[in-house]
């Protein structure tokens, strides 16, 4: 399989355009030159129904947090919810990187969005992006009624680095609560200790490189160890049975591929229904490039179409139980 014609189009781009790569810059001129990057390779900002700017408790201080209502939706409606966190490897990437794929997800699924601005490396180590993580899905689970939300439809969602906190989520809402209905993993970090075949082929010239992702874990992990722990490398918790079903996309040029599809056959083997799929000519990160490649607003409708079915099934198994008692 051939590199997509529009992914190389990005790629090529940004060797014209002479950014320097993340590895070589500190965290704060990384976050910069992503938030630039970001605006380029997006599509206009789509119309919602509402959107809102707040801040929640979290265990370490306020976690901010944007609150999406679809387009469509009427003040009173009862939506379920997608509760979402950024990618950029625990080190770079924001509400506003990220706006537009909430706007759109959202829209295509018929379900609010939550997008949560998680704490990150280096500033604050791990697990403080998982800590908020799972407050910030338990406090919507806990606030579902005064949001004009469906408590019982929460699904979480994220990519990369935000694919890793969606699973490892999962995982602490199993034995802790609240119950999920549904995560979306986009290409998921799922193990930090891997030396896999993806990441032998594609560790330079794809975006993101081998180089970028031991940036990305410096400024993330306190220490070696981390990367053994499963709330940072989730392919290594020892059950993953109970989860919510998951839908998981991977890209065919990306180092992270082949750890996103090793976890989504330990969560079919665990008995999770699992819908995966692999965007053969796709680079890490093309979700969001929606801007100049198709596939990325093809593969946005086609997660936006699983949420809502997702949703419409935990709806209509509530009613069945309802119905039952």
């Amino acid at each position: 399989m051939a590199i997509d014609p529009q992914a190389q189009f990005v790629l090529d781009l940004i060797i014209k355009s002479g950014r320097p790569p993340l590895h070589t810059l500190t965290p704060a001129e990384a976050r910069q030159v992503y938030r630039d990057t970001r605006e380029v390779l997006q599509i206009p900002v789509p119309d919602v129904a509402s959107v809102q700017d707040r801040k929640i408790p979290g265990p370490n201080g306020p976690i901010p947090i944007r609150y999406f209502r679809p387009k469509g939706s009427q003040a009173g409606d009862v939506l379920p919810v997608l509760v979402y966190f950024h990618g950029g490897g625990w080190v770079i990437g924001d509400l506003d990187t990220h706006d537009i794929i909430c706007r759109l997800l959202g829209n295509h699924a018929g379900v609010a969005v939550i997008s949560v601005d998680y704490r990150m490396g280096p500033e604050h180590k791990f697990p403080a992006a998982v800590e908020d993580a799972f407050a910030a899905t338990r406090w919507v689970a806990d606030q579902a009624g005064a949001l004009g939300l469906d408590g019982s439809r929460i699904a979480v969602g994220g990519d990369s680095a935000g694919g890793n906190l969606s699973a490892v989520v999962t995982l602490l809402a199993r034995d802790r609560g609240p119950k999920l209905s549904y995560q979306l993993l986009i290409y998921p970090g799922t193990d930090m200790t891997s030396d896999t075949e993806s990441l032998k082929r594609f560790a330079d010239g794809y975006m993101l490189t081998r180089d970028g992702m031991r940036w990305f874990m410096g400024h993330y992990l306190r220490g070696p160890a981390d990367g053994e722990d499963w709330r940072a490398s989730p392919l290594k918790a020892p059950d993953l049975s109970g989860l919510p079903p998951a839908h998981i996309l991977t890209a065919g040029f990306d180092p992270l591929m082949d750890e996103g599809k090793a976890y989504a056959d330990r969560l079919a083997a665990a008995g999770v229904p699992v819908n995966y799929r692999c965007y053969e000519g796709m680079i890490h990160g093309f979700f969001g490039m929606t801007g100049p490649i198709e596939t990325a607003r093809k593969a946005i409708a086609e997660a936006g179409l699983a949420l809502r079915r997702a949703f419409a099934g935990a709806a209509e198994g509530r009613l069945s139980s309802s119905a039952a008692d």
